[in-house]
């Protein structure tokens, strides 16, 4: 059973989707200059990012702020 989480943004989106729209408007560059981790920075991949950010909570916690911030700054453009 689902449970409502009216107060998080992050809830019905999964981590595959948060990675890929970081590359898609960052570039693996970019995320790994403002994430430093070894997955962004040596070979990139969404397979070992994933793999990585799903067993590491800390990297992951960064990488979901870094989504919020992102997606809040694009929709204040529009």
């Amino acid at each position: 059973m689902s449970q409502e989480q009216p107060n998080n943004p992050l809830h019905g989106v999964k981590l595959k989707d948060i990675l890929e729209t970081l590359v898609d408007s960052l570039g693996w560059e970019t995320l790994g200059l403002r994430i430093n981790i070894r997955c962004f920075n040596h070979e990139p991949s969404i397979n070992s990012s994933l793999k990585f950010l799903r067993r590491t909570p800390w990297a992951r916690e960064k990488v979901e702020n870094l989504y919020l911030r992102t997606v809040s700054k694009n929709n204040r453009g529009k």
